[in-house]
């Protein structure tokens, strides 16, 4: 995000939800609408659970059901030596600077 920032010349302001889905976190409404769409459907299988959510509407917009099948890796850690070229670029929020970053083109 820094390099494009940089590439860009734009200010790109990062807002970070919390760890648990919340009212004002539009994926975690969406969720909730998927539960009460399958309504205790028995999801036995990949295709099943891409069936139910191909088939389902939010606010009259039908979603784009992609399955992913990459691998991530967990538990990767970058290095603070590996950040110190992009923290210059940086700009937490005085009141919520764990979840609210702006990247500004140095």
């Amino acid at each position: 995000m820094v390099e494009f920032s940089k590439s860009t010349g734009l200010r790109i302001r990062l807002i970070y939800y919390p760890p648990y889905p919340s009212k004002y976190n539009p994926i975690g409404r969406c969720w909730g609408v998927l539960e009460n769409y399958w309504n205790g459907a028995i999801l036995d299988s990949v295709e099943t659970v891409v069936q139910w959510v191909s088939n389902m509407t939010w606010k009259g917009i039908k979603p784009i059901v992609h399955r992913v099948e990459t691998v991530y890796e967990k538990a990767i850690k970058v290095s603070p030596k590996e950040l110190e070229p992009y923290t210059p670029c940086w700009k937490r929020s005085e009141s919520l600077p764990k979840w609210d970053i702006t990247i500004v083109s140095g």
